[in-house]
């Protein structure tokens, strides 16, 4: 299908080009949500009438657009979940979450704006394209961690699941420094080990 682009669409063209799209991605995407004509004849000369103000919108919107930018650009959202030793979720952050997570009253993101290959399923800082206008982009990261504590030190930098191999691997290693002291104790104190029955008897002959 044949549409008039009325903004620029990542990966297709900007105001004004006439491009070729699939039919269902028109129909669910770019014409509810007037980012497209169809390219009839009609509407080519209506486009053609009309430019001066679309581009004026356009502008406007990208303008409003880049100062909401300002104030979420490069922010960090802690998200809290449950997830196993590995730091596999039980469960996943998806686009619904982090549009609960960076909306406001002054900045309403949806789920369409969230440009989320595919759901977050472990621990750690995760960087999330969000896209405010067709050219205003932000980027902020998402904090998944399983306490504030653990939030707090990966925005320190920290590897939490090395640091708790490492915890881990630290306790297996005293357990068994341990239990080989307490072997080696036991090893010497044997030489004082109690006589054999053939042994109590050749005392008894005596």
């Amino acid at each position: 299908m044949q549409i008039i682009l009325l903004e620029r669409v990542e990966n297709l063209g900007g105001i004004g080009d006439v491009v070729t799209v699939k039919p269902g991605f028109a129909r669910n995407f770019l014409l509810p949500q007037e980012k497209a004509l169809r390219a009839t004849e009609a509407n080519k000369a209506r486009f053609e009438r009309e430019r001066e103000i679309i581009e004026k919108r356009n502008a406007e919107r990208r303008e409003a657009a880049s100062g909401l930018a300002q104030n979420i650009d490069g922010n960090t959202y802690v998200l809290i979940r449950q997830a196993g030793e590995a730091g596999h979720l039980y469960g996943s952050v998806t686009s619904r979450d982090i549009v609960d997570a960076v909306s406001t009253e002054e900045l309403q993101i949806a789920r369409s704006q969230v440009d989320l290959k595919e759901a977050i399923k472990t621990l750690g800082l995760h960087d999330v394209k969000i896209r405010l206008h067709a050219e205003v982009f932000v980027t902020v990261t998402i904090n998944v961690a399983r306490s504030e504590e653990e939030a707090e030190r990966q925005a320190k930098g920290e590897d939490i699941i090395a640091t708790q191999h490492d915890e881990d691997r630290a306790i297996a290693e005293a357990q068994a420094a341990e239990l080989f002291e307490a072997s080696q104790e036991h090893s010497e104190d044997g030489g004082e080990r109690a006589p054999s029955e053939g042994e109590t008897e050749t005392a008894d002959e005596d």
